[in-house]
């Protein structure tokens, strides 16, 4: 059990992708039920050397105990025995001087698993959509680049069904090939889009409901077989804790790590810079200057933050990285998205939408909405206080998430000080202090990071949010689990920060992470239909 190397993903593949997909197709029409470690058990083989089926027979049940139970193991090395027996009857031709093989399944060690394993790795790739057979309902729809209705589009996943008689057990990577395919044909109709604004790589709801379908008309025909549970020790996930760490560091960054230093510049030059912005931050006002030394200290204080530098520490060595200013200049450099221009912008476009939907679908959905609606109607009445909708807006996506706002919002008496705020009772992860028994009546902002006020003074409810939500990508801090819906719903569709791989999102123990999140998704899809059906 000792000799298999799990981290094989950091050396260079045995296989390539043609082989890899014969593999894993093999395995997958033996053991029909272990979805959820397949792509583990397809790089074990590889890190063994395993190159195509026909190296199946020379694994043994020890090499598979890591990432398989013991009864799954045995019945894959049982049926790979098969492979041996039958190989070695097989005529010496193949051993001819002509180097040839014949080609077809009866001759091939992988025809033992049957149809699924004889398909072409490339199926998909050469997969014709038979649109003809699509109700001609869903036809017009998308030919008059129309949003379908939720029933159109269910039709429409039935596609599968055709999936299947070209492959039994169509992978991911081939759903995907088809949903591209699909989503580029009818781009209006089929897209993931906010009010024009693309999500993620646009087809992944698409892709979603694709493999769903799958999954359902297998479970059908396939005998359920009890998942493994991982141990506590378990060290079979697809990417390790410290590169999965550094993924969602990165996640939506372009220009996450600076490797050179400015060449106009020295540690000296930045060092006196970095001094002088310490001066200016304790004067009431300052000049246009600071955003220059800013832009030009980008270098170090993306080092100092890389380094793991605490929050402290970066309070004291870069104080106006804490205040709306260095805030904003430092997540454009490290984005290329100006944070309160773009966040302002795809308020004005996108928000009044979002709230009448959420007041609207949200409420008749789901009764805490209705109820977090209700509440908030009573608070924006109050005389004094009456913010804009932004406030409705994140109270009731927390709220259709079903999400603590808790871990988003402290509160504390109107007239409470930094200094006087219990840090004990405050989450890790950025969190937002209102001052006030409510976001409508307060004046008064804080921002803490670490369970430390970082910044004290905060006048305007957007400000507070901009700087709450830029931390996590300035400071390299993951999405809590508790916020995870929530987050990335706000930085998908008012920040347009749409990474098509990976996740900001902190790790859950042996659960799969997503590029996007499905409940973001979902709502997403659900907000488009709405949209086309008031306009």
């Amino acid at each position: 059990m000792g000799t298999v190397d799990l981290s094989c993903k950091k050396r260079k593949s045995v296989m390539n992708e043609s082989e890899q997909s014969s593999v894993t197709t093999a395995i997958a029409e033996i053991l029909k039920d272990i979805s959820s470690v397949l792509q583990s058990v397809v790089e074990t083989l590889n890190s063994l050397g395993v190159s195509s089926p026909e190296d199946f027979r020379y694994v043994q049940e020890a090499d598979l105990l890591p990432v398989l139970r013991p009864i799954q193991a045995r019945k894959l090395v049982s049926a790979w025995s098969q492979i041996k027996e039958s190989s070695d009857s097989l005529p010496s031709s193949r051993e001819s001087s002509s180097g040839t093989q014949s080609s077809s399944c009866s001759s091939s060690p992988s025809s033992t698993f049957g149809k699924a394993s004889t398909v072409a790795s490339d199926w998909a790739d050469n997969f014709k959509i038979p649109w003809e057979k699509l109700p001609e309902a869903l036809m017009q729809c998308l030919e008059r680049q129309k949003r379908q209705t939720p029933r159109l589009r269910r039709d429409m996943v039935k596609i599968v069904s055709e999936m299947m008689k070209m492959c039994e057990s169509p992978s991911k990577q081939n759903s995907t090939v088809i949903a591209k395919k699909m989503v580029a044909k009818y781009p209006a109709s089929l897209q993931d889009v906010i009010d024009g604004d693309i999500v993620g790589a646009g087809y992944h709801s698409l892709l979603k409901q694709i493999q769903n379908r799958v999954e359902n008309v297998k479970r059908t025909n396939v005998q359920k077989i009890q998942k493994r549970s991982r141990t506590e020790d378990s060290d079979t996930e697809e990417i390790p804790a410290e590169r999965r760490a550094a993924v969602q560091d990165t996640y939506g960054c372009v220009n996450w790590n600076v490797e050179f230093m400015p060449l106009n510049e020295t540690k000296e030059s930045q060092l006196e810079k970095q001094e002088m912005m310490k001066i200016k931050s304790k004067a009431t006002n300052f000049d246009s200057e600071v955003s220059t030394l800013l832009k030009a200290t980008y270098y170090t204080q993306r080092k100092d933050i890389n380094n793991g530098a605490s929050i402290q520490q970066l309070c004291e060595n870069w104080p106006f990285l804490f205040q709306e200013v260095g805030m904003c200049t430092h997540f454009k450099q490290l984005t290329g998205i100006d944070l309160k221009e773009m966040f302002l912008k795809s308020l004005d476009k996108k928000g009044q939408r979002l709230l009448n939907f959420l007041k609207k679908v949200g409420a008749e959905k789901k009764p805490k909405v209705m109820q977090t609606a209700a509440k908030l109607d009573v608070l924006r009445c109050q005389p004094e206080g009456c913010s804009e909708d932004l406030k409705d807006v994140v109270l009731l996506l927390l709220a259709y998430f079903d999400e603590k706002e808790e871990v988003m919002f402290h509160y504390v008496e109107e007239s409470c000080l930094a200094e006087d705020v219990d840090v004990d009772k405050l989450p890790a992860t950025p969190c937002i202090i209102v001052c006030g028994t409510s976001c409508y009546t307060s004046k008064l902002f804080m921002l803490s990071i670490d369970q430390k006020i970082s910044t004290p003074h905060i006048s305007k409810f957007v400000a507070a949010i901009c700087m709450m939500f830029s931390s996590y990508y300035c400071f390299n801090i993951h999405y809590p689990l508790e916020l995870g819906s929530t987050l990335e719903f706000i930085q998908r569709c008012f920040f347009s920060i749409n990474p098509e791989k990976g996740t900001k999102v902190e790790s859950r123990k042996n659960k799969k992470q997503l590029p996007v999140n499905p409940r973001v998704l979902t709502l997403i899809a659900d907000l488009a239909d709405h949209e086309w059906r008031t306009d």
